[in-house]
């Protein structure tokens, strides 16, 4: 789980307005030829030996507020606390296809193979498609981890981002004090490139129950296709998935 976590809702014109997006493409010169690119990501499953990720369903509804409801979520990203059922349907059915459709980013339900159960998402977002780069951001439920999901998730979907949409990096920030995020970083071949000072909004419990917010640093940590080289096998040496398919 890591500490800024987009707010899942529409995005929102300042007249209140949604945002209609649109598929686009773009042009780009490579030895003095033109080669039109799409500029959006498609509507893709990922999956590895115990893991699919794919696309959120309205279905997904009830576990995906639980799962934003947990100290953890609340403690290390920006969902709003308490995070109801129509909230995350709207994430579903609003957010999450408008972001893929506009380029921006893309949300994937992370859910077991074996039983079908939602144990975490994984986002993609402020993504640069000239620069080939993307944020990624993971949250597994509660209910779901001490199982190495979250490393397993995350290799998969920057092995499918290198190898089928040929990426040239992706970022992840993770909270100074969020060790539980920093080790998944590790665990998939991210390099520390540096902080970010007092650029992380965190919160804790007061002695009434209720948020408070505090202020922290970033960890900004960076992931390029060369620094994939071994990563899987010694995921697997760890007894971990390292079998990735897409399509």
């Amino acid at each position: 789980m890591r500490g800024a976590f987009v707010l899942p809702h529409p995005a929102m014109r300042t007249d209140g307005r949604m945002l209609h997006a649109v598929r686009s493409r773009s042009i780009r010169t490579v030895h003095g030829m033109e080669l039109s690119m799409t500029t959006t990501f498609p509507d893709i499953s990922i999956n590895t030996d115990r893991l699919v990720l794919r696309a959120l369903e309205e279905a997904d509804a009830p576990a995906l507020a639980e799962m934003m409801n947990d100290e953890m979520v609340g403690a290390w990203t920006a969902v709003p606390q308490p995070y109801t059922e129509d909230a995350a349907r709207r994430w579903i059915t609003e957010y999450a296809p408008t972001e893929r459709a506009a380029g921006r980013g893309l949300d994937l339900g992370v859910t077991e193979f074996l039983t079908q159960r939602l144990v975490g998402i994984v986002q993609l977002g402020n993504t640069n498609w000239r620069v080939r780069s993307s944020e990624l951001s993971y949250i597994i439920a509660p209910w779901a981890r001490g199982e190495g999901y979250a490393s397993e998730a995350a290799l998969a979907t920057a092995q499918w981002l290198f190898g089928d949409q040929k990426f040239e990096r992706l970022e992840l920030r993770t909270a100074a004090d969020n060790t539980a995020s920093q080790q998944v970083a590790q665990k998939i071949g991210c390099i520390s490139e540096g902080v970010l000072r007092n650029a992380c909004i965190a919160r804790t419990r007061t002695e009434d129950g209720s948020w408070t917010e505090l202020r922290t640093d970033f960890i900004v940590w960076g992931l390029l296709p060369e620094d994939l080289d071994g990563v899987a096998d010694q995921m697997a040496e760890a007894g971990y998935s390292s079998y990735t398919d897409w399509s």
